[in-house]
């Protein structure tokens, strides 16, 4: 418990620090921000709506970094644990562990990924959908499961290999949804993408072309 209050505490007094509603300006933002608060916490109490074998949530928190930036994301990442405990049966503390392990830490390696990839890879338009997007999630979302375990976050009376194999088959879907929504949105929504940049996404891929 102390872990996961320290993780929650650091990652919202360092997104704050970096003022996040500046990325409100305009309101780009606004849309893909309700559309979090609205449809995430459902994903996240799902298990705890109808009774699974297997107590596996969806994440989402990558697509929410693509589409609002790290600093916005990690609030809102933090009310929408708030809204799952409020519209499910989850203890208060089970909320807390779900913001931590499915939203900050996946969110924060997110991040951390995407700036390598701008570094060392550059700014191509496939890149940015089937690395950042699509295989970068399936690294964020493991990773985060592996690091969440090793907390001794564990899933209820699933051993520990499985827990890793369970890990893992999440981490593709929810890749594959955010690989999926995330090319859709650059086709049609670019400006609900905070990590997109038609001059420097579109410019790179046309002087390829060239």
């Amino acid at each position: 418990m102390t872990l996961q209050w320290i993780v929650l505490t650091v990652a919202l007094v360092a997104a704050l620090s970096l003022r996040p509603w500046r990325m409100m300006a305009g309101g780009l933002r606004l849309t893909p921000l309700l559309a979090t608060l609205t449809l995430v916490p459902w994903l996240w109490a799902l298990p705890t709506l109808h009774k699974m074998p297997l107590q596996l949530q969806g994440s989402g928190a990558c697509l929410v970094v693509l589409m609002l930036g790290w600093p916005l994301a990690v609030p809102v990442l933090c009310a929408v644990g708030v809204i799952a405990a409020l519209i499910s049966p989850m203890p208060w503390q089970t909320a807390l562990d779900l913001t931590v392990w499915l939203g900050l830490v996946p969110a924060t390696l997110a991040f951390g990924l995407g700036l390598a990839v701008r570094r060392w890879i550059g700014t191509h338009l496939f890149v940015y959908i089937l690395g950042r997007a699509f295989l970068g999630t399936v690294l964020c979302m493991f990773t985060a499961g592996v690091l969440a375990q090793l907390a001794d976050h564990r899933l209820p009376g699933i051993a520990d290999d499985l827990s890793l194999v369970a890990h893992w088959l999440v981490a593709w879907g929810d890749a594959f949804l955010t690989g999926l929504f995330t090319a859709i949105l650059v086709a049609y929504k670019p400006e609900w993408l905070a990590t997109w940049s038609d001059p420097l996404y579109l410019k790179q891929a046309h002087q390829d072309d060239l």
